[in-house]
C-alpha cells in the first residue's frame, strides 16, 4: 500500500513503482448511496455468472433475493456500470459518431505465439464507498497482462496511458477491442496505426469476441476485488498491482499446461 509518510519514498515514486498514475492516487471513487452500491455489487457478481441478463432479468433476480427494486432503478445502475441490456456483454461506452469502426479480424484465426494478438477492455470495480473503472491489456496467447490503469471517469486518457505502457513490452500484430468511444477515439487508433498495428473490433452484441479478457475480469474480481472490498483508491491500486504480479508470475493456468503467463510470454 502507498504510505503518505514513507521515510524514504515520495508518493510520486511509490506511484511509479506500482505503475499508478499519480492523478489516480488522488482521485475519489464515484459515489452512490450505500443501498445502490450494494445493488451494484450484486449486479456485478450476477453479470459475471450470467452476462446475457439484461435489466428485466436482473431486476427479477434481485427481487427473488428479497430486494425491493424496480426496473427503472436497475436499468440506471446497469447503465452507470456499463452493462447494457441490449447486448450480452459489457459495453462501458458507445462509439462516437465520428469515430471509425474497424472489422473483427480474429474469427477462425489460430493464436500461435505471443505478440500475435493483444486486446483491451474496461470493467467496473466496486469499492466499499464508491467504484472505479479498470482497463487492462492482455496478450491472447500467453494470457500475460501487459498493462492496466484505473480511472474514476470513462474519459479515454486512462486507456491511452495503459496502451503506452503496454507498448513498452513490444508490438502485437493485431490489437482487439470493443467499439467503445475510448478505443475508437482518434488518439487511440492513431497510436496503433502509427505503430503499424492492425486494429480489430468486436462485433456488436458478441460476448465471446474478447473472451480471454472476460476471463481475466472473473479472476480479478473473484480472487481479489470481491474478497478484499477495498475502501480507498490507493489501497485498490496497490492491491491490483500485487494481484496482477501474482496473476502473471505465480498463478498457473490450466490452458497453458499449468505454466504461468510470464514464462510463456517472456520465453518467446
Amino acid at each position: 500500500m502507498i504510505e503518505t509518510n514513507h521515510p524514504e519514498l515520495s508518493i510520486r515514486r511509490q506511484c511509479e513503482l506500482i505503475g499508478l498514475n499519480r492523478a489516480t492516487y488522488y482521485a475519489q471513487p464515484v459515489g452512490e448511496t450505500a443501498f445502490n452500491l450494494h445493488l451494484m455489487r450484486l449486479i456485478d457478481e450476477q453479470y459475471l455468472r450470467t452476462p446475457f441478463y439484461g435489466y428485466p432479468r436482473m431486476t427479477a433476480e434481485l427481487q427473488r433475493q428479497g430486494y425491493e427494486v424496480n426496473r427503472k432503478r436497475v436499468a440506471r445502475l446497469m447503465q452507470l456500470m456499463g452493462l447494457q441490456a441490449v447486448f450480452p456483454r459489457q459495453r462501458l461506452s458507445q462509439p462516437a459518431s465520428d469515430h471509425t469502426i474497424y472489422p473483427y479480424l480474429l474469427r477462425g484465426v489460430a493464436i500461435t505465439h505471443p505478440n500475435q494478438v493483444w486486446s483491451a477492455d474496461i470493467t467496473y470495480i466496486p469499492m466499499r464507498q464508491g467504484f472505479m473503472y479498470l482497463v487492462a491489456i492482455i496478450d491472447w496467447y500467453s494470457r500475460y497482462v501487459l498493462a492496466w490503469q484505473l480511472s474514476n471517469t470513462l474519459e479515454g486518457a486512462f486507456c491511452l496511458t495503459a496502451l503506452e505502457r503496454a507498448l513498452q513490452h513490444g508490438h502485437p500484430n493485431i490489437f482487439n477491442t470493443d467499439q467503445g468511444a475510448q478505443f475508437t477515439a482518434h488518439a487511440f487508433t492513431g497510436r496503433l496505426t502509427d505503430a503499424q498495428i492492425r486494429i480489430s473490433m468486436d462485433g456488436r452484441g458478441r460476448a465471446l469476441d474478447n473472451i480471454f479478457i472476460e476471463r481475466l475480469w472473473r479472476s480479478v474480481k473473484y480472487e481479489d476485488v470481491y474478497l478484499k472490498n477495498y475502501d480507498r483508491v490507493p489501497a485498490l491500486a496497490s492491491g491490483l498491482h500485487d494481484y496482477f504480479y501474482f496473476y502473471n508470475h505465480d498463478r498457473p493456468h490450466q490452458s497453458l499446461d499449468y505454466r504461468v503467463p510470464a514464462d510463456v510470454y517472456l520465453s518467446a
